[in-house]
Parts: structure tokens; sequence; C-alpha cells
């Protein structure tokens, strides 16, 4: 089984012969591996277990999408004594989304040993890192900066760590990450376990590894040859006659992938190819080292949910990323590097599944593919982008059955006279374009609001089917009566503010004359309110006839329930409104950039005709619109990432919206 030339031929790249139930393992891993819905391992995870859980240093190379987090994941989790409460394991990984899968699938695995994981990287908050490692978390898993700024800060002892991985080892230990790996390694002790885990490992790498690791075996699983099963390879030759963005969209027209990664070679190119598709109706974020550590995980977030349909990400960026089920992967640029084609493309095609990798493919670019057809052994297909009129019509013929589409589900007839009229205006066309500019972002906005409503659903059905229990725990209820001496301790806050106005109106309404049917009819109305508002778990039992009603209050809302019983003090005849709610969007564009409520408003009016703009409130580094609260979804897809051009002014020229729902306050 070690050694991979006497190992049983597997049945496939992705399923081997042997079980999990030949493993040995503990009851508790046993148990994290059925849960995390795996039924048989792979290959890499089969030849590399008895090696790993020896103690023995070893260098892997097994293809991508293959399981292999598993496969040093698991015999570190059988080796590490539980409770043992200090560093015993430290991953290494290039990237930050990646230390977050791997630290996430590690403890999903062991979640049933008394074992800890800790997630250390840059751009997140060292106090929180702080206080995981203080508290013994046994397995480190993270980017090398911040470990060696842990190590260099006295916050990391690596004297008790008994095994130490590289996950993708040739990204980790190429010139760019070789001094930060080399300076941790430098503080590892003596006979600690040393693996190497990656797609490709090339010779002169493997030379540079020799010099950390004693004796290592050798696990060479795709043979001599780099390749990606499972994944059919397309590129189109660029068409001069149009820029680059637009050859782009017409691959996307032509092909219509469901889901995809868009991989450029530089951070400026994501910032463009991200507004070109948002700019024409395609949902797409991108993901690169210049977005802040929050907005990377959000983005990563809405992947993995399935929320996005494109993400716009460099090598670096995306470099190991797990995405189920993601159906192309997309090339605006071949790598500079061959092998790293294959890194990318594997993003498609996990674990046995098929995918496919489309390609766009220019001047010098050829000598790329040339390199990948005759050293790598993979076989393109290749395919031609449509001529601009060809792709005019794949366009208009898009946006025709949407139109059709949304005419099944309305009536619009009494239209067509005006549309008749239009036709016969000199201004028609700049009218019809308008009123198709707004009907497609307005039919995009409620796509996206029904799915946010549509996630927001089933993710409350999943909290209460799978939390029951967790969810009356978290939500008690405090009954309230009036007849009682004092308030529910359970409910202080809440009670004590409906209590108070329910008293001053009991038993002292006879003989008072209006004042007291003012304060009657106040005690009406809290109770009332407080019975129809469902979003705040209220309920209204009757108690029988002349008794008046009992209120539960649940804990959590104690405070917006004090808020409406203030004000439904206001005497009766006064008419007091109540301010409808709103949702309050964030945009990255201030005084500083030369914006005021006018010109925000006039740039929100031309992006988003659709959206009803209640509010601009204008910072000096950034502004808020408010919006009703079921816009806001919508609301940001249509504005973020859109590229400001000299239509709306030269302050805004060349500017980019950064829009996201605006968090509260923390107080």
């Amino acid at each position: 089984m070690n050694d991979p030339a006497g190992a049983p031929a597997p049945v496939s790249d992705y399923v081997a012969e042997t079980s999990f139930d030949d493993f040995h393992l503990s009851d508790a891993i046993r148990q994290g591996i059925a849960e995390r819905g795996y039924a048989t391992p792979t290959p890499v995870q089969a030849a590399t277990f008895r090696p790993i859980l020896e103690g023995r240093d070893v260098i892997v190379r097994s293809k991508t999408g293959t399981g292999k987090t598993a496969a040093f994941g698991v015999p570190i989790l059988e080796r590490i004594p539980a409770g043992r409460r200090r560093p015993s394991a430290l991953v290494m990984c290039p990237t930050r989304e990646l230390a977050i899968q791997v630290a996430e699938e590690i403890a999903d695995l062991g979640k049933h040993k008394d074992l800890s994981v800790v997630t250390i990287y840059g751009g997140a908050s060292m106090g929180d890192q702080l206080d995981r490692l203080k508290k013994g978390a046994e397995i480190v898993v993270g980017t090398p900066g911040r470990i060696y700024d842990h190590i260099r800060r006295g916050t990391l002892n690596l004297d008790g760590v008994m095994a130490s991985c590289l996950d993708e080892a040739d990204e980790m230990l190429n010139m760019g990450f070789f001094e930060e790996v080399t300076r941790i390694l430098d503080h590892l002790p003596d006979g600690c376990q040393q693996m190497l885990f990656s797609a490709t490992v090339p010779e002169d790498i493997e030379q540079l590894i020799h010099d950390y690791l004693t004796d290592p075996e050798t696990i060479l699983l795709s043979g001599d040859e780099y390749r990606v099963d499972n994944i059919q390879n397309v590129f189109f030759h660029t068409v001069d006659e149009y820029p680059k963005p637009r050859n782009l969209l017409y691959m996307i027209e032509m092909e219509e992938p469901q889901s995809a990664i868009v991989f450029c070679n530089t951070r400026s190119d994501t910032g463009l190819v991200s507004a070109v598709l948002n700019r024409n109706g395609y949902d797409a974020e991108l993901l690169n080292g210049d977005l802040q550590q929050k907005e990377r995980e959000r983005v990563m977030a809405k992947v993995k949910r399935g929320e996005l349909r494109f993400m716009v990400a460099t090598d670096i960026a995306a470099r190991g990323i797990d995405i189920s089920d993601l159906s192309h992967v997309i090339n605006y640029s071949l790598p500079e590097d061959p092998s790293g084609y294959l890194h990318r493309v594997g993003r498609t095609g996990r674990i046995g599944k098929k995918g496919t990798a489309l390609s766009l493919v220019s001047g010098a670019e050829m000598m790329t593919l040339k390199a990948l057809q005759t050293k790598y052994g993979i076989s393109f297909e290749e395919r031609k982008l449509p001529a601009p009129e060809e792709a005019r019509r794949i366009w208009t013929e898009r946006h025709v059955n949407e139109l059709k589409e949304a005419m099944s589900s309305t009536v619009f007839e009494a239209f067509i006279p005006l549309a008749q009229r239009l036709k016969t205006r000199t201004d028609g066309d700049w009218l019809v374009a308008f009123a198709l500019k707004f009907f497609f972002t307005q039919h995009r906005m409620e796509r996206a609001q029904l799915l946010q409503k549509a996630e927001h659903k089933r993710e409350e059905h999943e909290r209460r089917d799978h939390h029951p229990e967790a969810e009356r725990r978290t939500r008690p209820a405090a009954r309230v009566r009036p007849d009682q001496g004092r308030p529910d301790r359970a409910s202080p806050r809440g009670d004590r503010a409906v209590r108070g106005v329910e008293s001053r109106g009991e038993g002292r309404t006879e003989g008072r004359g209006r004042r007291g049917r003012e304060r009657e009819g106040r005690v009406a109305v809290v109770t009332a309110a407080v019975a129809v508002d469902r979003e705040r778990d209220v309920v209204v039992e009757p108690r029988g006839s002349g008794a008046p009603p009992a209120i539960e209050v649940s804990v959590e809302r104690a405070v917006p329930v004090e808020a409406q019983s203030i004000e439904a003090q206001a005497p009766a005849g006064e008419g007091q409104e109540q301010t409808p709610p709103r949702g309050r969007v964030f945009v990255s564009l201030g005084q500083k950039d030369g914006a005021d409520e006018a010109k925000l408003r006039d740039a929100v009016t031309a992006l988003a005709p659709a959206l009803q703009v209640k509010a601009i409130l204008v910072r000096q580094s950034h502004s808020f619109i408010e919006v009703d609260p079921e816009a806001v979804e919508g609301a940001v897809a249509a504005l973020n990432g859109t590229n400001l051009g000299k239509e709306l002014g030269k302050d805004f020229e060349g500017k980019t919206l950064t829009v996201e729902k605006a968090r509260r306050r923390r107080r």
C-alpha cells in the first residue's frame, strides 16, 4: 500500500478498492467521516494513510480534486492524542481561502474527538486567533505570513508540533513563498513529521524539499504525467474586430455556463472583467488580493451557497478552492506558467465529476497552448467565436426570450398604442432603449430578491428542522399578567414596558372621563400591536370573559416591543404615524470623491432606474442610500462593481462602485 508500484490498482482515480473500515479508525473519526458523506476512500487517501499514521515523511502528488485534504487530515487527527491542549499539527496553505477551507474540513472530520482547530491568516482579528491559541488549539492551519507573525511575537510555540504539512507544496515553495516557509520550518522540533501535498511537484522544488525531509516516501499517484481528467478543454481564438471583454461576452453567450470561475492574470483584469459582466446583466464578483478579508469571505460564502454565477479571480486567490458542482472554468488569459492551467481547470471536474474549461487564446498565448498539448498531453477542442452580426443575434435572442417569458405573467395590451406612437417619434429609439434598460434592470433585481427570500426561508426551515431544541432555548417566552405583583424575571425590560402601560390603564378608567378612556385606548393599541407582530414572536392568548389578555413576549424581542409601547402612548386623535422601515445600502463614494446628494441620486437613477430611493446620506468617505428593506439585495446586485463613465460627470469618471448591505453600528 505504501509503495505505489506495489499498491493494488484502484478502481479509478477517485475510488479505491479498499474501504475506511480497513483503516481501523477510532469511533470518533469514523463518525466524522460518515457525517461528511465519505463512503469510500480515494486512492490518495488509501495510499497515504498508513505512512502518515506511522509518522513517516511523505511527498504526495495526486490530481487536483482527489481528496488530498482528508488524505492528510484523517491520519493527523488519528495521531494526535485527544485533549493535548497545545499546538500539535501545523498546516500551511498559500491563500486565506484555502486555509479556511482546509480548517473547516479538518474540524468537521474531527468534531467528535476532543481536539480543536484554529485558522490564522492576515486580514483577520489577531485577538480571536490569540484566544484560540491560548485555549490550546491542537491543529493550526494558516498562511505563512501570519503564522510567522505569531512565532515572532511569541504567541505560537511550535516545540510540541508532531506533524507539519504543506498543502499546495509547489506554490508554497516557489520563490515567492520560499523564505517564509523555510523560516517556519526552521522553528519546528527535530523529529517533526513533514508532509508535502500538491497536484504537481517539479524536480527542482523536490530538491529543496529534501533539505527539510528525512528519508521521505514519494507517492506519485498521478504517474509522470500532469493531467486533469473528466474535463473538456475548449479554446477560442480571440477576434481582433472587437475588444477582449466583448470576446468573453460572446463566448459566454454561446456556451451559457451555469456557474464558473473566470481566471485573470492580473488584479486590474479582475476589476475590468467583473465590471463588464455586471454591466451586461451577469452576476459576478471579483476575488483578488486587494479585497479586505471580510469581503473575500463574503464572496466565497456566496459562491459556495450557489448564489453567484461568476467569480472573477487571480490564480493565487483561487488556489486550492473546492466549489461543489462548478460547471465551467474560464481562462480570460492563459497562465504564464503552463502547469498553472492544471490548477485552474482542477476547480471543476472534482472527485470524478465532469466539467468544461473554456479559454480565450491570442498572440503569444499560442506558445502556452502548444506546451499544454505537447508536454502535458491535453487535447483541446477548437471553437470559433461568432462574427459580430451573429453575436448580436444571439444577444438579441436571449433578451427577446427573457421578454417573452415575462410577457406570460402580465397584462400589457394597454401599452400597445403607446408603443406604436413611440415608433413614429424622433426620440423613440432613446425612449425604447431606456424602457428596455429599466425592464432588464428591474427584472434582474426581482430575481435577486426572490433568490434571497428563498435562501432565507430555506435557512429558517433548516434551522427549525435540525435544531428545534436550540430554537426553544434561545427564544424563551415569559408570561406577563396584570394581576401579578412584579414582572417575570425572564424578560425584565420588555415585560416592564408592557406592564407599565397596562397598569396605568387598568382599574382607573371609570370615573376619569376622557383621560381614563385615552389610557384604556393606549393599552388596547399596545396589546393589539404585540398580538399581530409575528416577526417579534408575540402571542396573545384569551384568558376568559372579562379578564385582560395575557401577553407573551420573547426575550430576544423585548427591546423592540418596549419601543413600540412607548410610541403607542401618543394621545388618541394626534394621529402620530410610525416611520416605515427602511433598508440601508453602503456606497463607496463620499464628499472627498466630489459626491453630493444630487449627483448620487442621478448616478443611481442612471444605473438602477427601477430602484426607489427614500433618502441619501453623504459622509466624508462614503454614503448611505435608504431604500425599502426588500429592495436592498436587488440594489446591491444592480450597483456593485459598476464602472462609472463620463455620462455621470468628471468627478465620477473611471471610479468603480463598491456597494453592499450596510451593517448595524456596534454599540
